[in-house]
């Protein structure tokens, strides 16, 4: 969450690979830009690559929009909606460190009505998980835009100190299940398919012990069955805790350096409900993993799912899949394990898009205060570029701390959106230094990111944690829920105006039945799309499992491309105005008329 001496070790040897990949530098360097307000190292190849500016920056050949892009609109409604959830963090003199991180939550239609419920993992105090008044996870049912809590009805009783949380149907059996990351034992619930749920955890084998944050589903394999990667974090138990202080002496919140990393965990699904530990030489975790972010999507365009996990104060991994489920480590080789300058990051949250339109799936992970975000841009083939200097994502995250984040067109007009959750881990307000912070939005002009005016929510200060997306009124509009620490979580409706869209439900059939790892392209004229159903992204949550493509107005059809995980393609011609739910194999039915197509 923070760099101190270690993470100003400069890797920029180990980045001149034979994949070329460097450093797009157009802002100047000066005195701050460092992690820690020292001044950072140039990039070897800077001075080359501002000459050269016009080379690297992405043009707007198959982006729709105008250059200047709009910026999307949202009013917090979750009061008038009834979904009403504080995180509680469990805040107070001890200053432990497990108190900093959580806040997550899992969008999933667990009664399968069409509407789309959301699970919250809870905190309150990390020692005392018996405790009558311990607050507990909640499970929210949407009623048509109104969410009532079914919690006690549900069956689910979670007293530990949650994290986060990941849903998926692990089983296949036609009802979306939930994994729960917690300070100690996670926890499998298996939905019964009748509004109740139990826990499998044991019989599952997924129990992992440790400070867990997030986790993500996804078909690693590519057996048709849903395996999970479990991100764990720092080696520190609340009831024994590392002794670590201010300068008066007072407790505070231990910088990660002062802890041994914990290894992450790949589960693989037996195919019977019950899964077992990946194991060398199939995969086996980096060195000093301090994991907070997790994204399993096809990131080297070779059709088969990788691994990208962020990591704190070390380097981030990105595990290549070989197209057998076998992994390799490879970040540093294609440009994704530090920033450009060769400086370990703060990384916690990772935001996957194609923000350029060249067909590769881009990273954006979010980092601590005094160093910026990075934009990572996919080349098209899994080598990156950390483009963030280039088009303007650098300064006006310097002053803030990141947490979750996602990368979409919020506003359908052509152009991806960046949405990050901002907030403190530390309580320095008497150094000057701020707590609680706003969040952020950004939109691509097709040329440069620019900043988002505030005004409402975002300029709120909170202590934001997971984002995760969800269109909760069916109105083909993606919305966006905000988990705050020791504020009431934001349920952010999409209000902007909706031109032309299109959105996919997808269910896998020979696949996995989530579709995790689905890709589809969109054609629209001379427009082309491209998204992925992902596993993990953002911080410590899961998506509503669909996808949102803004459409260009002068097109009145389009052709959607599916490419399914078990190898299957399928095409269909729609009107770009419109909503399909997809079965794999099937005919589309469309949703928003009840016509099939």
């Amino acid at each position: 969450m923070r760099i101190g001496p270690i993470g100003k070790l400069l890797l920029v040897a180990a980045l001149v690979s034979p994949t070329g990949c460097r450093q797009a530098v157009s802002e100047p360097e000066r005195s701050g830009d460092g992690p820690t307000g020292t001044q950072a190292p140039r990039d070897s190849s800077g001075s080359a690559l501002a000459a050269g500016l016009s080379e690297v920056v992405p043009g707007p050949s198959t982006a729709t929009g105008s250059a200047e892009a709009s910026c999307p609109q949202f009013r917090d409604v979750a009061q008038e909606a009834g979904l009403r959830f504080v995180y509680q963090n469990g805040r107070d003199e001890r200053a432990l460190m497990v108190q900093s991180t959580g806040g997550g939550a899992a969008w999933l239609d667990f009664d399968r009505d069409g509407s789309i419920d959301v699970y919250f993992a809870q905190g309150g105090n990390p020692t005392a998980p018996d405790d009558p008044a311990q607050p507990r996870d909640r499970l929210f049912r949407n009623h048509h835009g109104r969410f009532v809590d079914v919690t006690d009805a549900s069956g689910i009783r979670e007293p530990l100190f949650g994290q986060g949380a990941a849903a998926a149907d692990f089983d296949a059996d036609g009802f979306t299940d939930v994994y729960v990351t917690n300070v100690g034992r996670n926890t499998l619930y298996r939905n019964c398919g009748d509004g109740t749920f139990i826990e499998v955890t044991a019989e599952a084998g997924v129990g992992s012990p440790l400070w867990s944050s997030s986790a993500a589903w996804g078909d690693v394999d590519l057996d048709g069955d849903l395996d999970l990667f479990v991100c764990n974090y720092l080696d520190y138990d609340p009831y024994h805790p590392v002794s670590c202080t201010r300068d008066d002496g007072a407790p505070a919140i231990c910088h990660p350096e002062h802890l041994a990393p914990v290894p992450n965990v790949l589960y693989l699904s037996e195919g019977d409900g019950r899964f077992r530990k990946a194991q060398p030489p199939q995969w086996s975790d980096g060195e000093g993993s301090k994991s907070l972010g997790v994204v399993i999507a096809d990131l080297t365009n070779d059709g088969a799912p990788d691994i990208f996990v962020a990591n704190d104060t070390t380097a981030n991994f990105l595990y290549v899949n070989d197209g057998r489920g076998n992994f390799r480590e490879e970040a540093v080789a294609r440009g994704c394990a530090l920033s450009g300058l060769g400086q370990y990051q703060a990384s916690m949250g990772v935001a996957v898009g194609d923000y350029d339109r060249n067909g590769a799936l881009d990273l954006y992970v979010t980092h601590f205060t005094d160093d910026s975000n990075t934009l990572y841009a996919n080349l098209g083939d899994g080598n990156f570029e950390d483009r963030t200097r280039l088009l303007g994502l650098h300064e006006p995250v310097l002053a803030l701390l990141a947490f979750g984040t996602v990368m979409l067109d919020f506003d359908n007009d052509g152009h991806d959106d960046l949405f990050v959750a901002n907030g403190h881990i530390d309580d320095w307000r008497d150094r000057g230094q701020p707590w609680k912070m706003p969040a952020q939005l950004f939109t691509f002009t097709g040329r440069r990111w620019r900043e988002c005016p505030g005004g409402g929510y975002f300029e709120l200060p909170r202590l934001g944690r997971g984002v995760a997306i969800a269109d909760f009124d069916r109105d083909r509009r993606p919305d966006v829920l905000v988990v705050n620490q020791l504020d009431p979580a934001a349920l952010l409706k999409n209000e902007s105006p909706r031109p032309q869209s299109l959105s996919l439900a997808l269910v896998g059939r020979r696949s996995n039945r989530s579709a995790i790892g689905t890709r589809v392209v969109v054609d629209a004229g001379d427009t082309r799309l491209i998204q992925e159903l992902c596993g993990g992204t953002s911080f410590a949550v899961s998506h509503e499992p669909r996808l949102w493509f803004g459409l260009p107005a002068a097109s009145r059809a389009c052709r959607v491309t599916i490419r399914w995980p078990s190898g299957n393609t399928q095409t269909f011609e729609t009107p770009t105005d419109s909503s399909w739910l997809v079965i794999e194999g099937g005919r589309p039915v469309r949703e928003d008329d009840g016509h099939d197509g």
